[in-house]
């Protein structure tokens, strides 16, 4: 007698818990993990909502429930930054106090997790959308700066 299919809580608590123990990159991996360990069988568009539901991201070590840490490669947090900004920034502008990021669709919150972490000077935030990012900076002048650090940083040699 097959046994009975979770409730929506029930599956997210295990998603949460999976993605808390195991670095998984795709909704494949985390299906599949789900199906082989907990015998859950879902579709992509039900993991998808979970997702979502749940707030996670995916980050530099793969999918990240919110408020998560991500351990960070070896190295400065200047250079994770460039490689981040190389792999995901298109353009940058300033307005006032503000640095607009443009990205690729789906890459804005990758990219910003990895500004907020390394805590650029003058920078007080940001906020990602699917394709933008504003970094709001403590003044005019700290945004001028900022953007010709970022932009510097993503001209960088690997």
């Amino acid at each position: 007698m097959p046994a009975t299919a979770p409730s929506p809580l029930q599956r997210r608590a295990r998603i949460a818990a999976l993605i808390g123990a195991n670095q998984l990159w795709s909704q494949q991996e985390l299906a599949e993990l789900l199906r082989r360990r907990d015998g859950i069988v879902v579709t992509q568009a039900t993991l998808s909502r979970d997702l979502a539901e749940l707030g996670v991201v995916k980050g530099p070590t793969g999918y990240m429930l919110p408020g998560a840490t991500a351990a960070l490669p070896s190295g400065d947090r200047e250079a994770t930054l460039a490689t981040a900004l190389r792999q995901h920034l298109l353009a940058v502008t300033r307005g006032g106090t503000m640095v607009v990021l443009r990205t690729p669709s789906g890459h804005a919150n990758s990219l910003a997790i990895e500004l907020d972490r390394a805590g650029l000077p003058g920078a007080l935030g940001t906020i990602a959308g699917d394709d933008t990012i504003f970094v709001a900076a403590k003044d005019a002048d700290a945004a001028t700066a900022l953007a010709r650090t970022l932009e510097r940083l993503a001209r960088s040699a690997a």
